[in-house]
């Protein structure tokens, strides 16, 4: 069932993670191998968390409970950039609240929808560490923006438009 799900190249990328810990250890990988089933199917979806979970020899249940927490992991398709907007206090003190309604307003999407097309998906984010650059938001999971004010908006939704998107 395993090598079904996963191509061989993931399954040796989930044996480099499990060998970073001891034997009796192995579900301290979690994060990475669902990392890495996202990075290869681009959401991890209940089966795929089963399927880790029977390679970690964990529960499913805990497995989920990870996936759920965390914010980065993408439980269905997202569009091609993911656009995490901070709503709490802060950065909401800041404009971060005025910040995701431009954005919504520009993608002609809510909060928590995918524009038509499959290039944007935008979601609401718990504090992402940078109170002081309010409002801020990541971009994919990997690239903060900081100040983000309405004309910085535009500039990124159009940049990554035309870099990638369509």
């Amino acid at each position: 069932m395993i090598s079904e799900s996963f191509s061989q190249a993931t399954l040796a990328r989930f044996a480099k993670e499990v060998a970073k810990y001891p034997a009796d250890q192995k579900q301290s990988a979690v994060m990475a191998c669902l990392a890495i089933v996202q990075q290869e199917k681009g959401y991890v979806s209940v089966e795929s968390e089963k399927v880790v979970a029977d390679y970690l020899g964990m529960a499913p249940i805990a497995v989920h409970e990870v996936t759920t927490f965390y914010n980065m992991y993408n439980q269905q398709p997202v569009g091609k950039f993911k656009l995490n907007v901070c709503t709490n206090l802060p950065c909401q003190l800041r404009d971060g609240g005025a910040a995701l309604k431009h954005l919504e307003h520009k993608l002609g999407i809510s909060m928590g929808e995918t524009t038509a097309d499959g290039v944007f998906t935008l979601q609401q984010s718990e504090c992402l560490g940078a109170c002081a650059d309010s409002p801020v938001m990541l971009v994919n999971d990997r690239t903060m923006c900081s100040f983000m004010s309405n004309d910085k908006l535009d500039q990124l939704v159009d940049g990554l438009r035309e870099a990638g998107g369509q």
